[in-house]
């Protein structure tokens, strides 16, 4: 998506009652601090959005055994990665945390119980996006972990759990790549895609298409094109979260829809 697209996309993403749910491919840390496609489209987009009471992120970057909600008052910017410069260790996103907004997700969640957690703050698979999104850092946050051990359909049917909390004024980010290979990356850029990322990421598009999420919930079914686009699934399971929450009314909405570095896509999709 150019940042013409998004232009034409802008004029639809006002308030209405349900607040949006988006899906957001993160890639590189230094998305934060590089002015490129990436972070443009998401600052765009935040000076769209409905302003929300609140957000809830769940990140490919914090994963626990069980379920687990901040419930801390000042969540501290966590620089959960090495090798990247200083400027990128530097960031922080100061935005208050939403305890009582925690509580909420607590109580919609009856399948399983979900702790207080008061050790985490943010990772860069939160900070990273909502520093462009919604800069000021002004609004509450909050993050839900993943629990590893459980499967996708786990984590889509507890996503749907959460969606009363789009009507109470909460936005939720779920951070993580539809296609997501670290070892396999271009890092001279000589391959713009392999062929198989861009058959997973088009499987991906196609299911959100038709509204058919069964394929992306029995991915592993696909064997060797789901190793290949997810050695592990940690960056996977977020879509599952965006996917739970979409209703059947939504419109979607697509946006830095592109592979990086021939093996992550950073398809991204907004729900509203």
């Amino acid at each position: 998506m150019t940042l013409n697209d998004l232009k034409k996309l802008s004029g639809t993403l006002g308030r209405s009652e349900k607040i949006p749910v988006l899906f957001v491919g993160h890639g590189n840390p230094m998305n934060a601090i590089t002015d490129n496609i990436y972070s443009k489209t998401w600052k765009a987009i935040g000076e769209k959005l409905t302003v929300p009471k609140a957000i809830l992120c769940v990140s490919a970057h914090w994963l626990t055994t069980g379920t687990a909600v901040t419930m801390v008052d000042q969540p501290k910017t966590i620089h959960d990665f090495g090798g990247f410069p200083k400027e990128l260790f530097a960031v922080q996103y100061p935005a208050p945390g939403a305890a009582d907004y925690a509580k909420m997700a607590i109580e919609s969640v009856k399948s399983t119980m979900v702790h207080e957690d008061f050790e985490w703050g943010l990772d860069h698979g939160a900070w990273s996006v909502l520093m462009h999104l919604y800069p000021k850092a002004n609004i509450p946050v909050f993050q839900m972990s993943i629990d590893y051990a459980k499967s996708p359909q786990y984590h889509f049917n507890l996503a749907t759990e959460l969606s009363e909390l789009r009507s109470k004024g909460i936005m939720i980010v779920a951070s993580g790549n539809v296609v997501h290979n670290l070892g396999l990356l271009s890092w001279d850029g000589s391959i713009k895609a392999y062929d198989w990322a861009v058959e997973f990421d088009m499987l991906v598009k196609k299911s959100i298409e038709e509204n058919n999420p069964v394929p992306l919930i029995e991915y592993q079914k696909l064997g060797k094109l789901a190793a290949l686009a997810h050695p592990t699934n940690d960056h996977y399971l977020p879509l599952m979260y965006a996917l739970g929450l979409r209703d059947k009314t939504d419109d979607f909405h697509f946006f830095n829809d592109m592979m990086d570095m021939g093996s992550l896509s950073m398809r991204s999709v907004l729900f509203k």
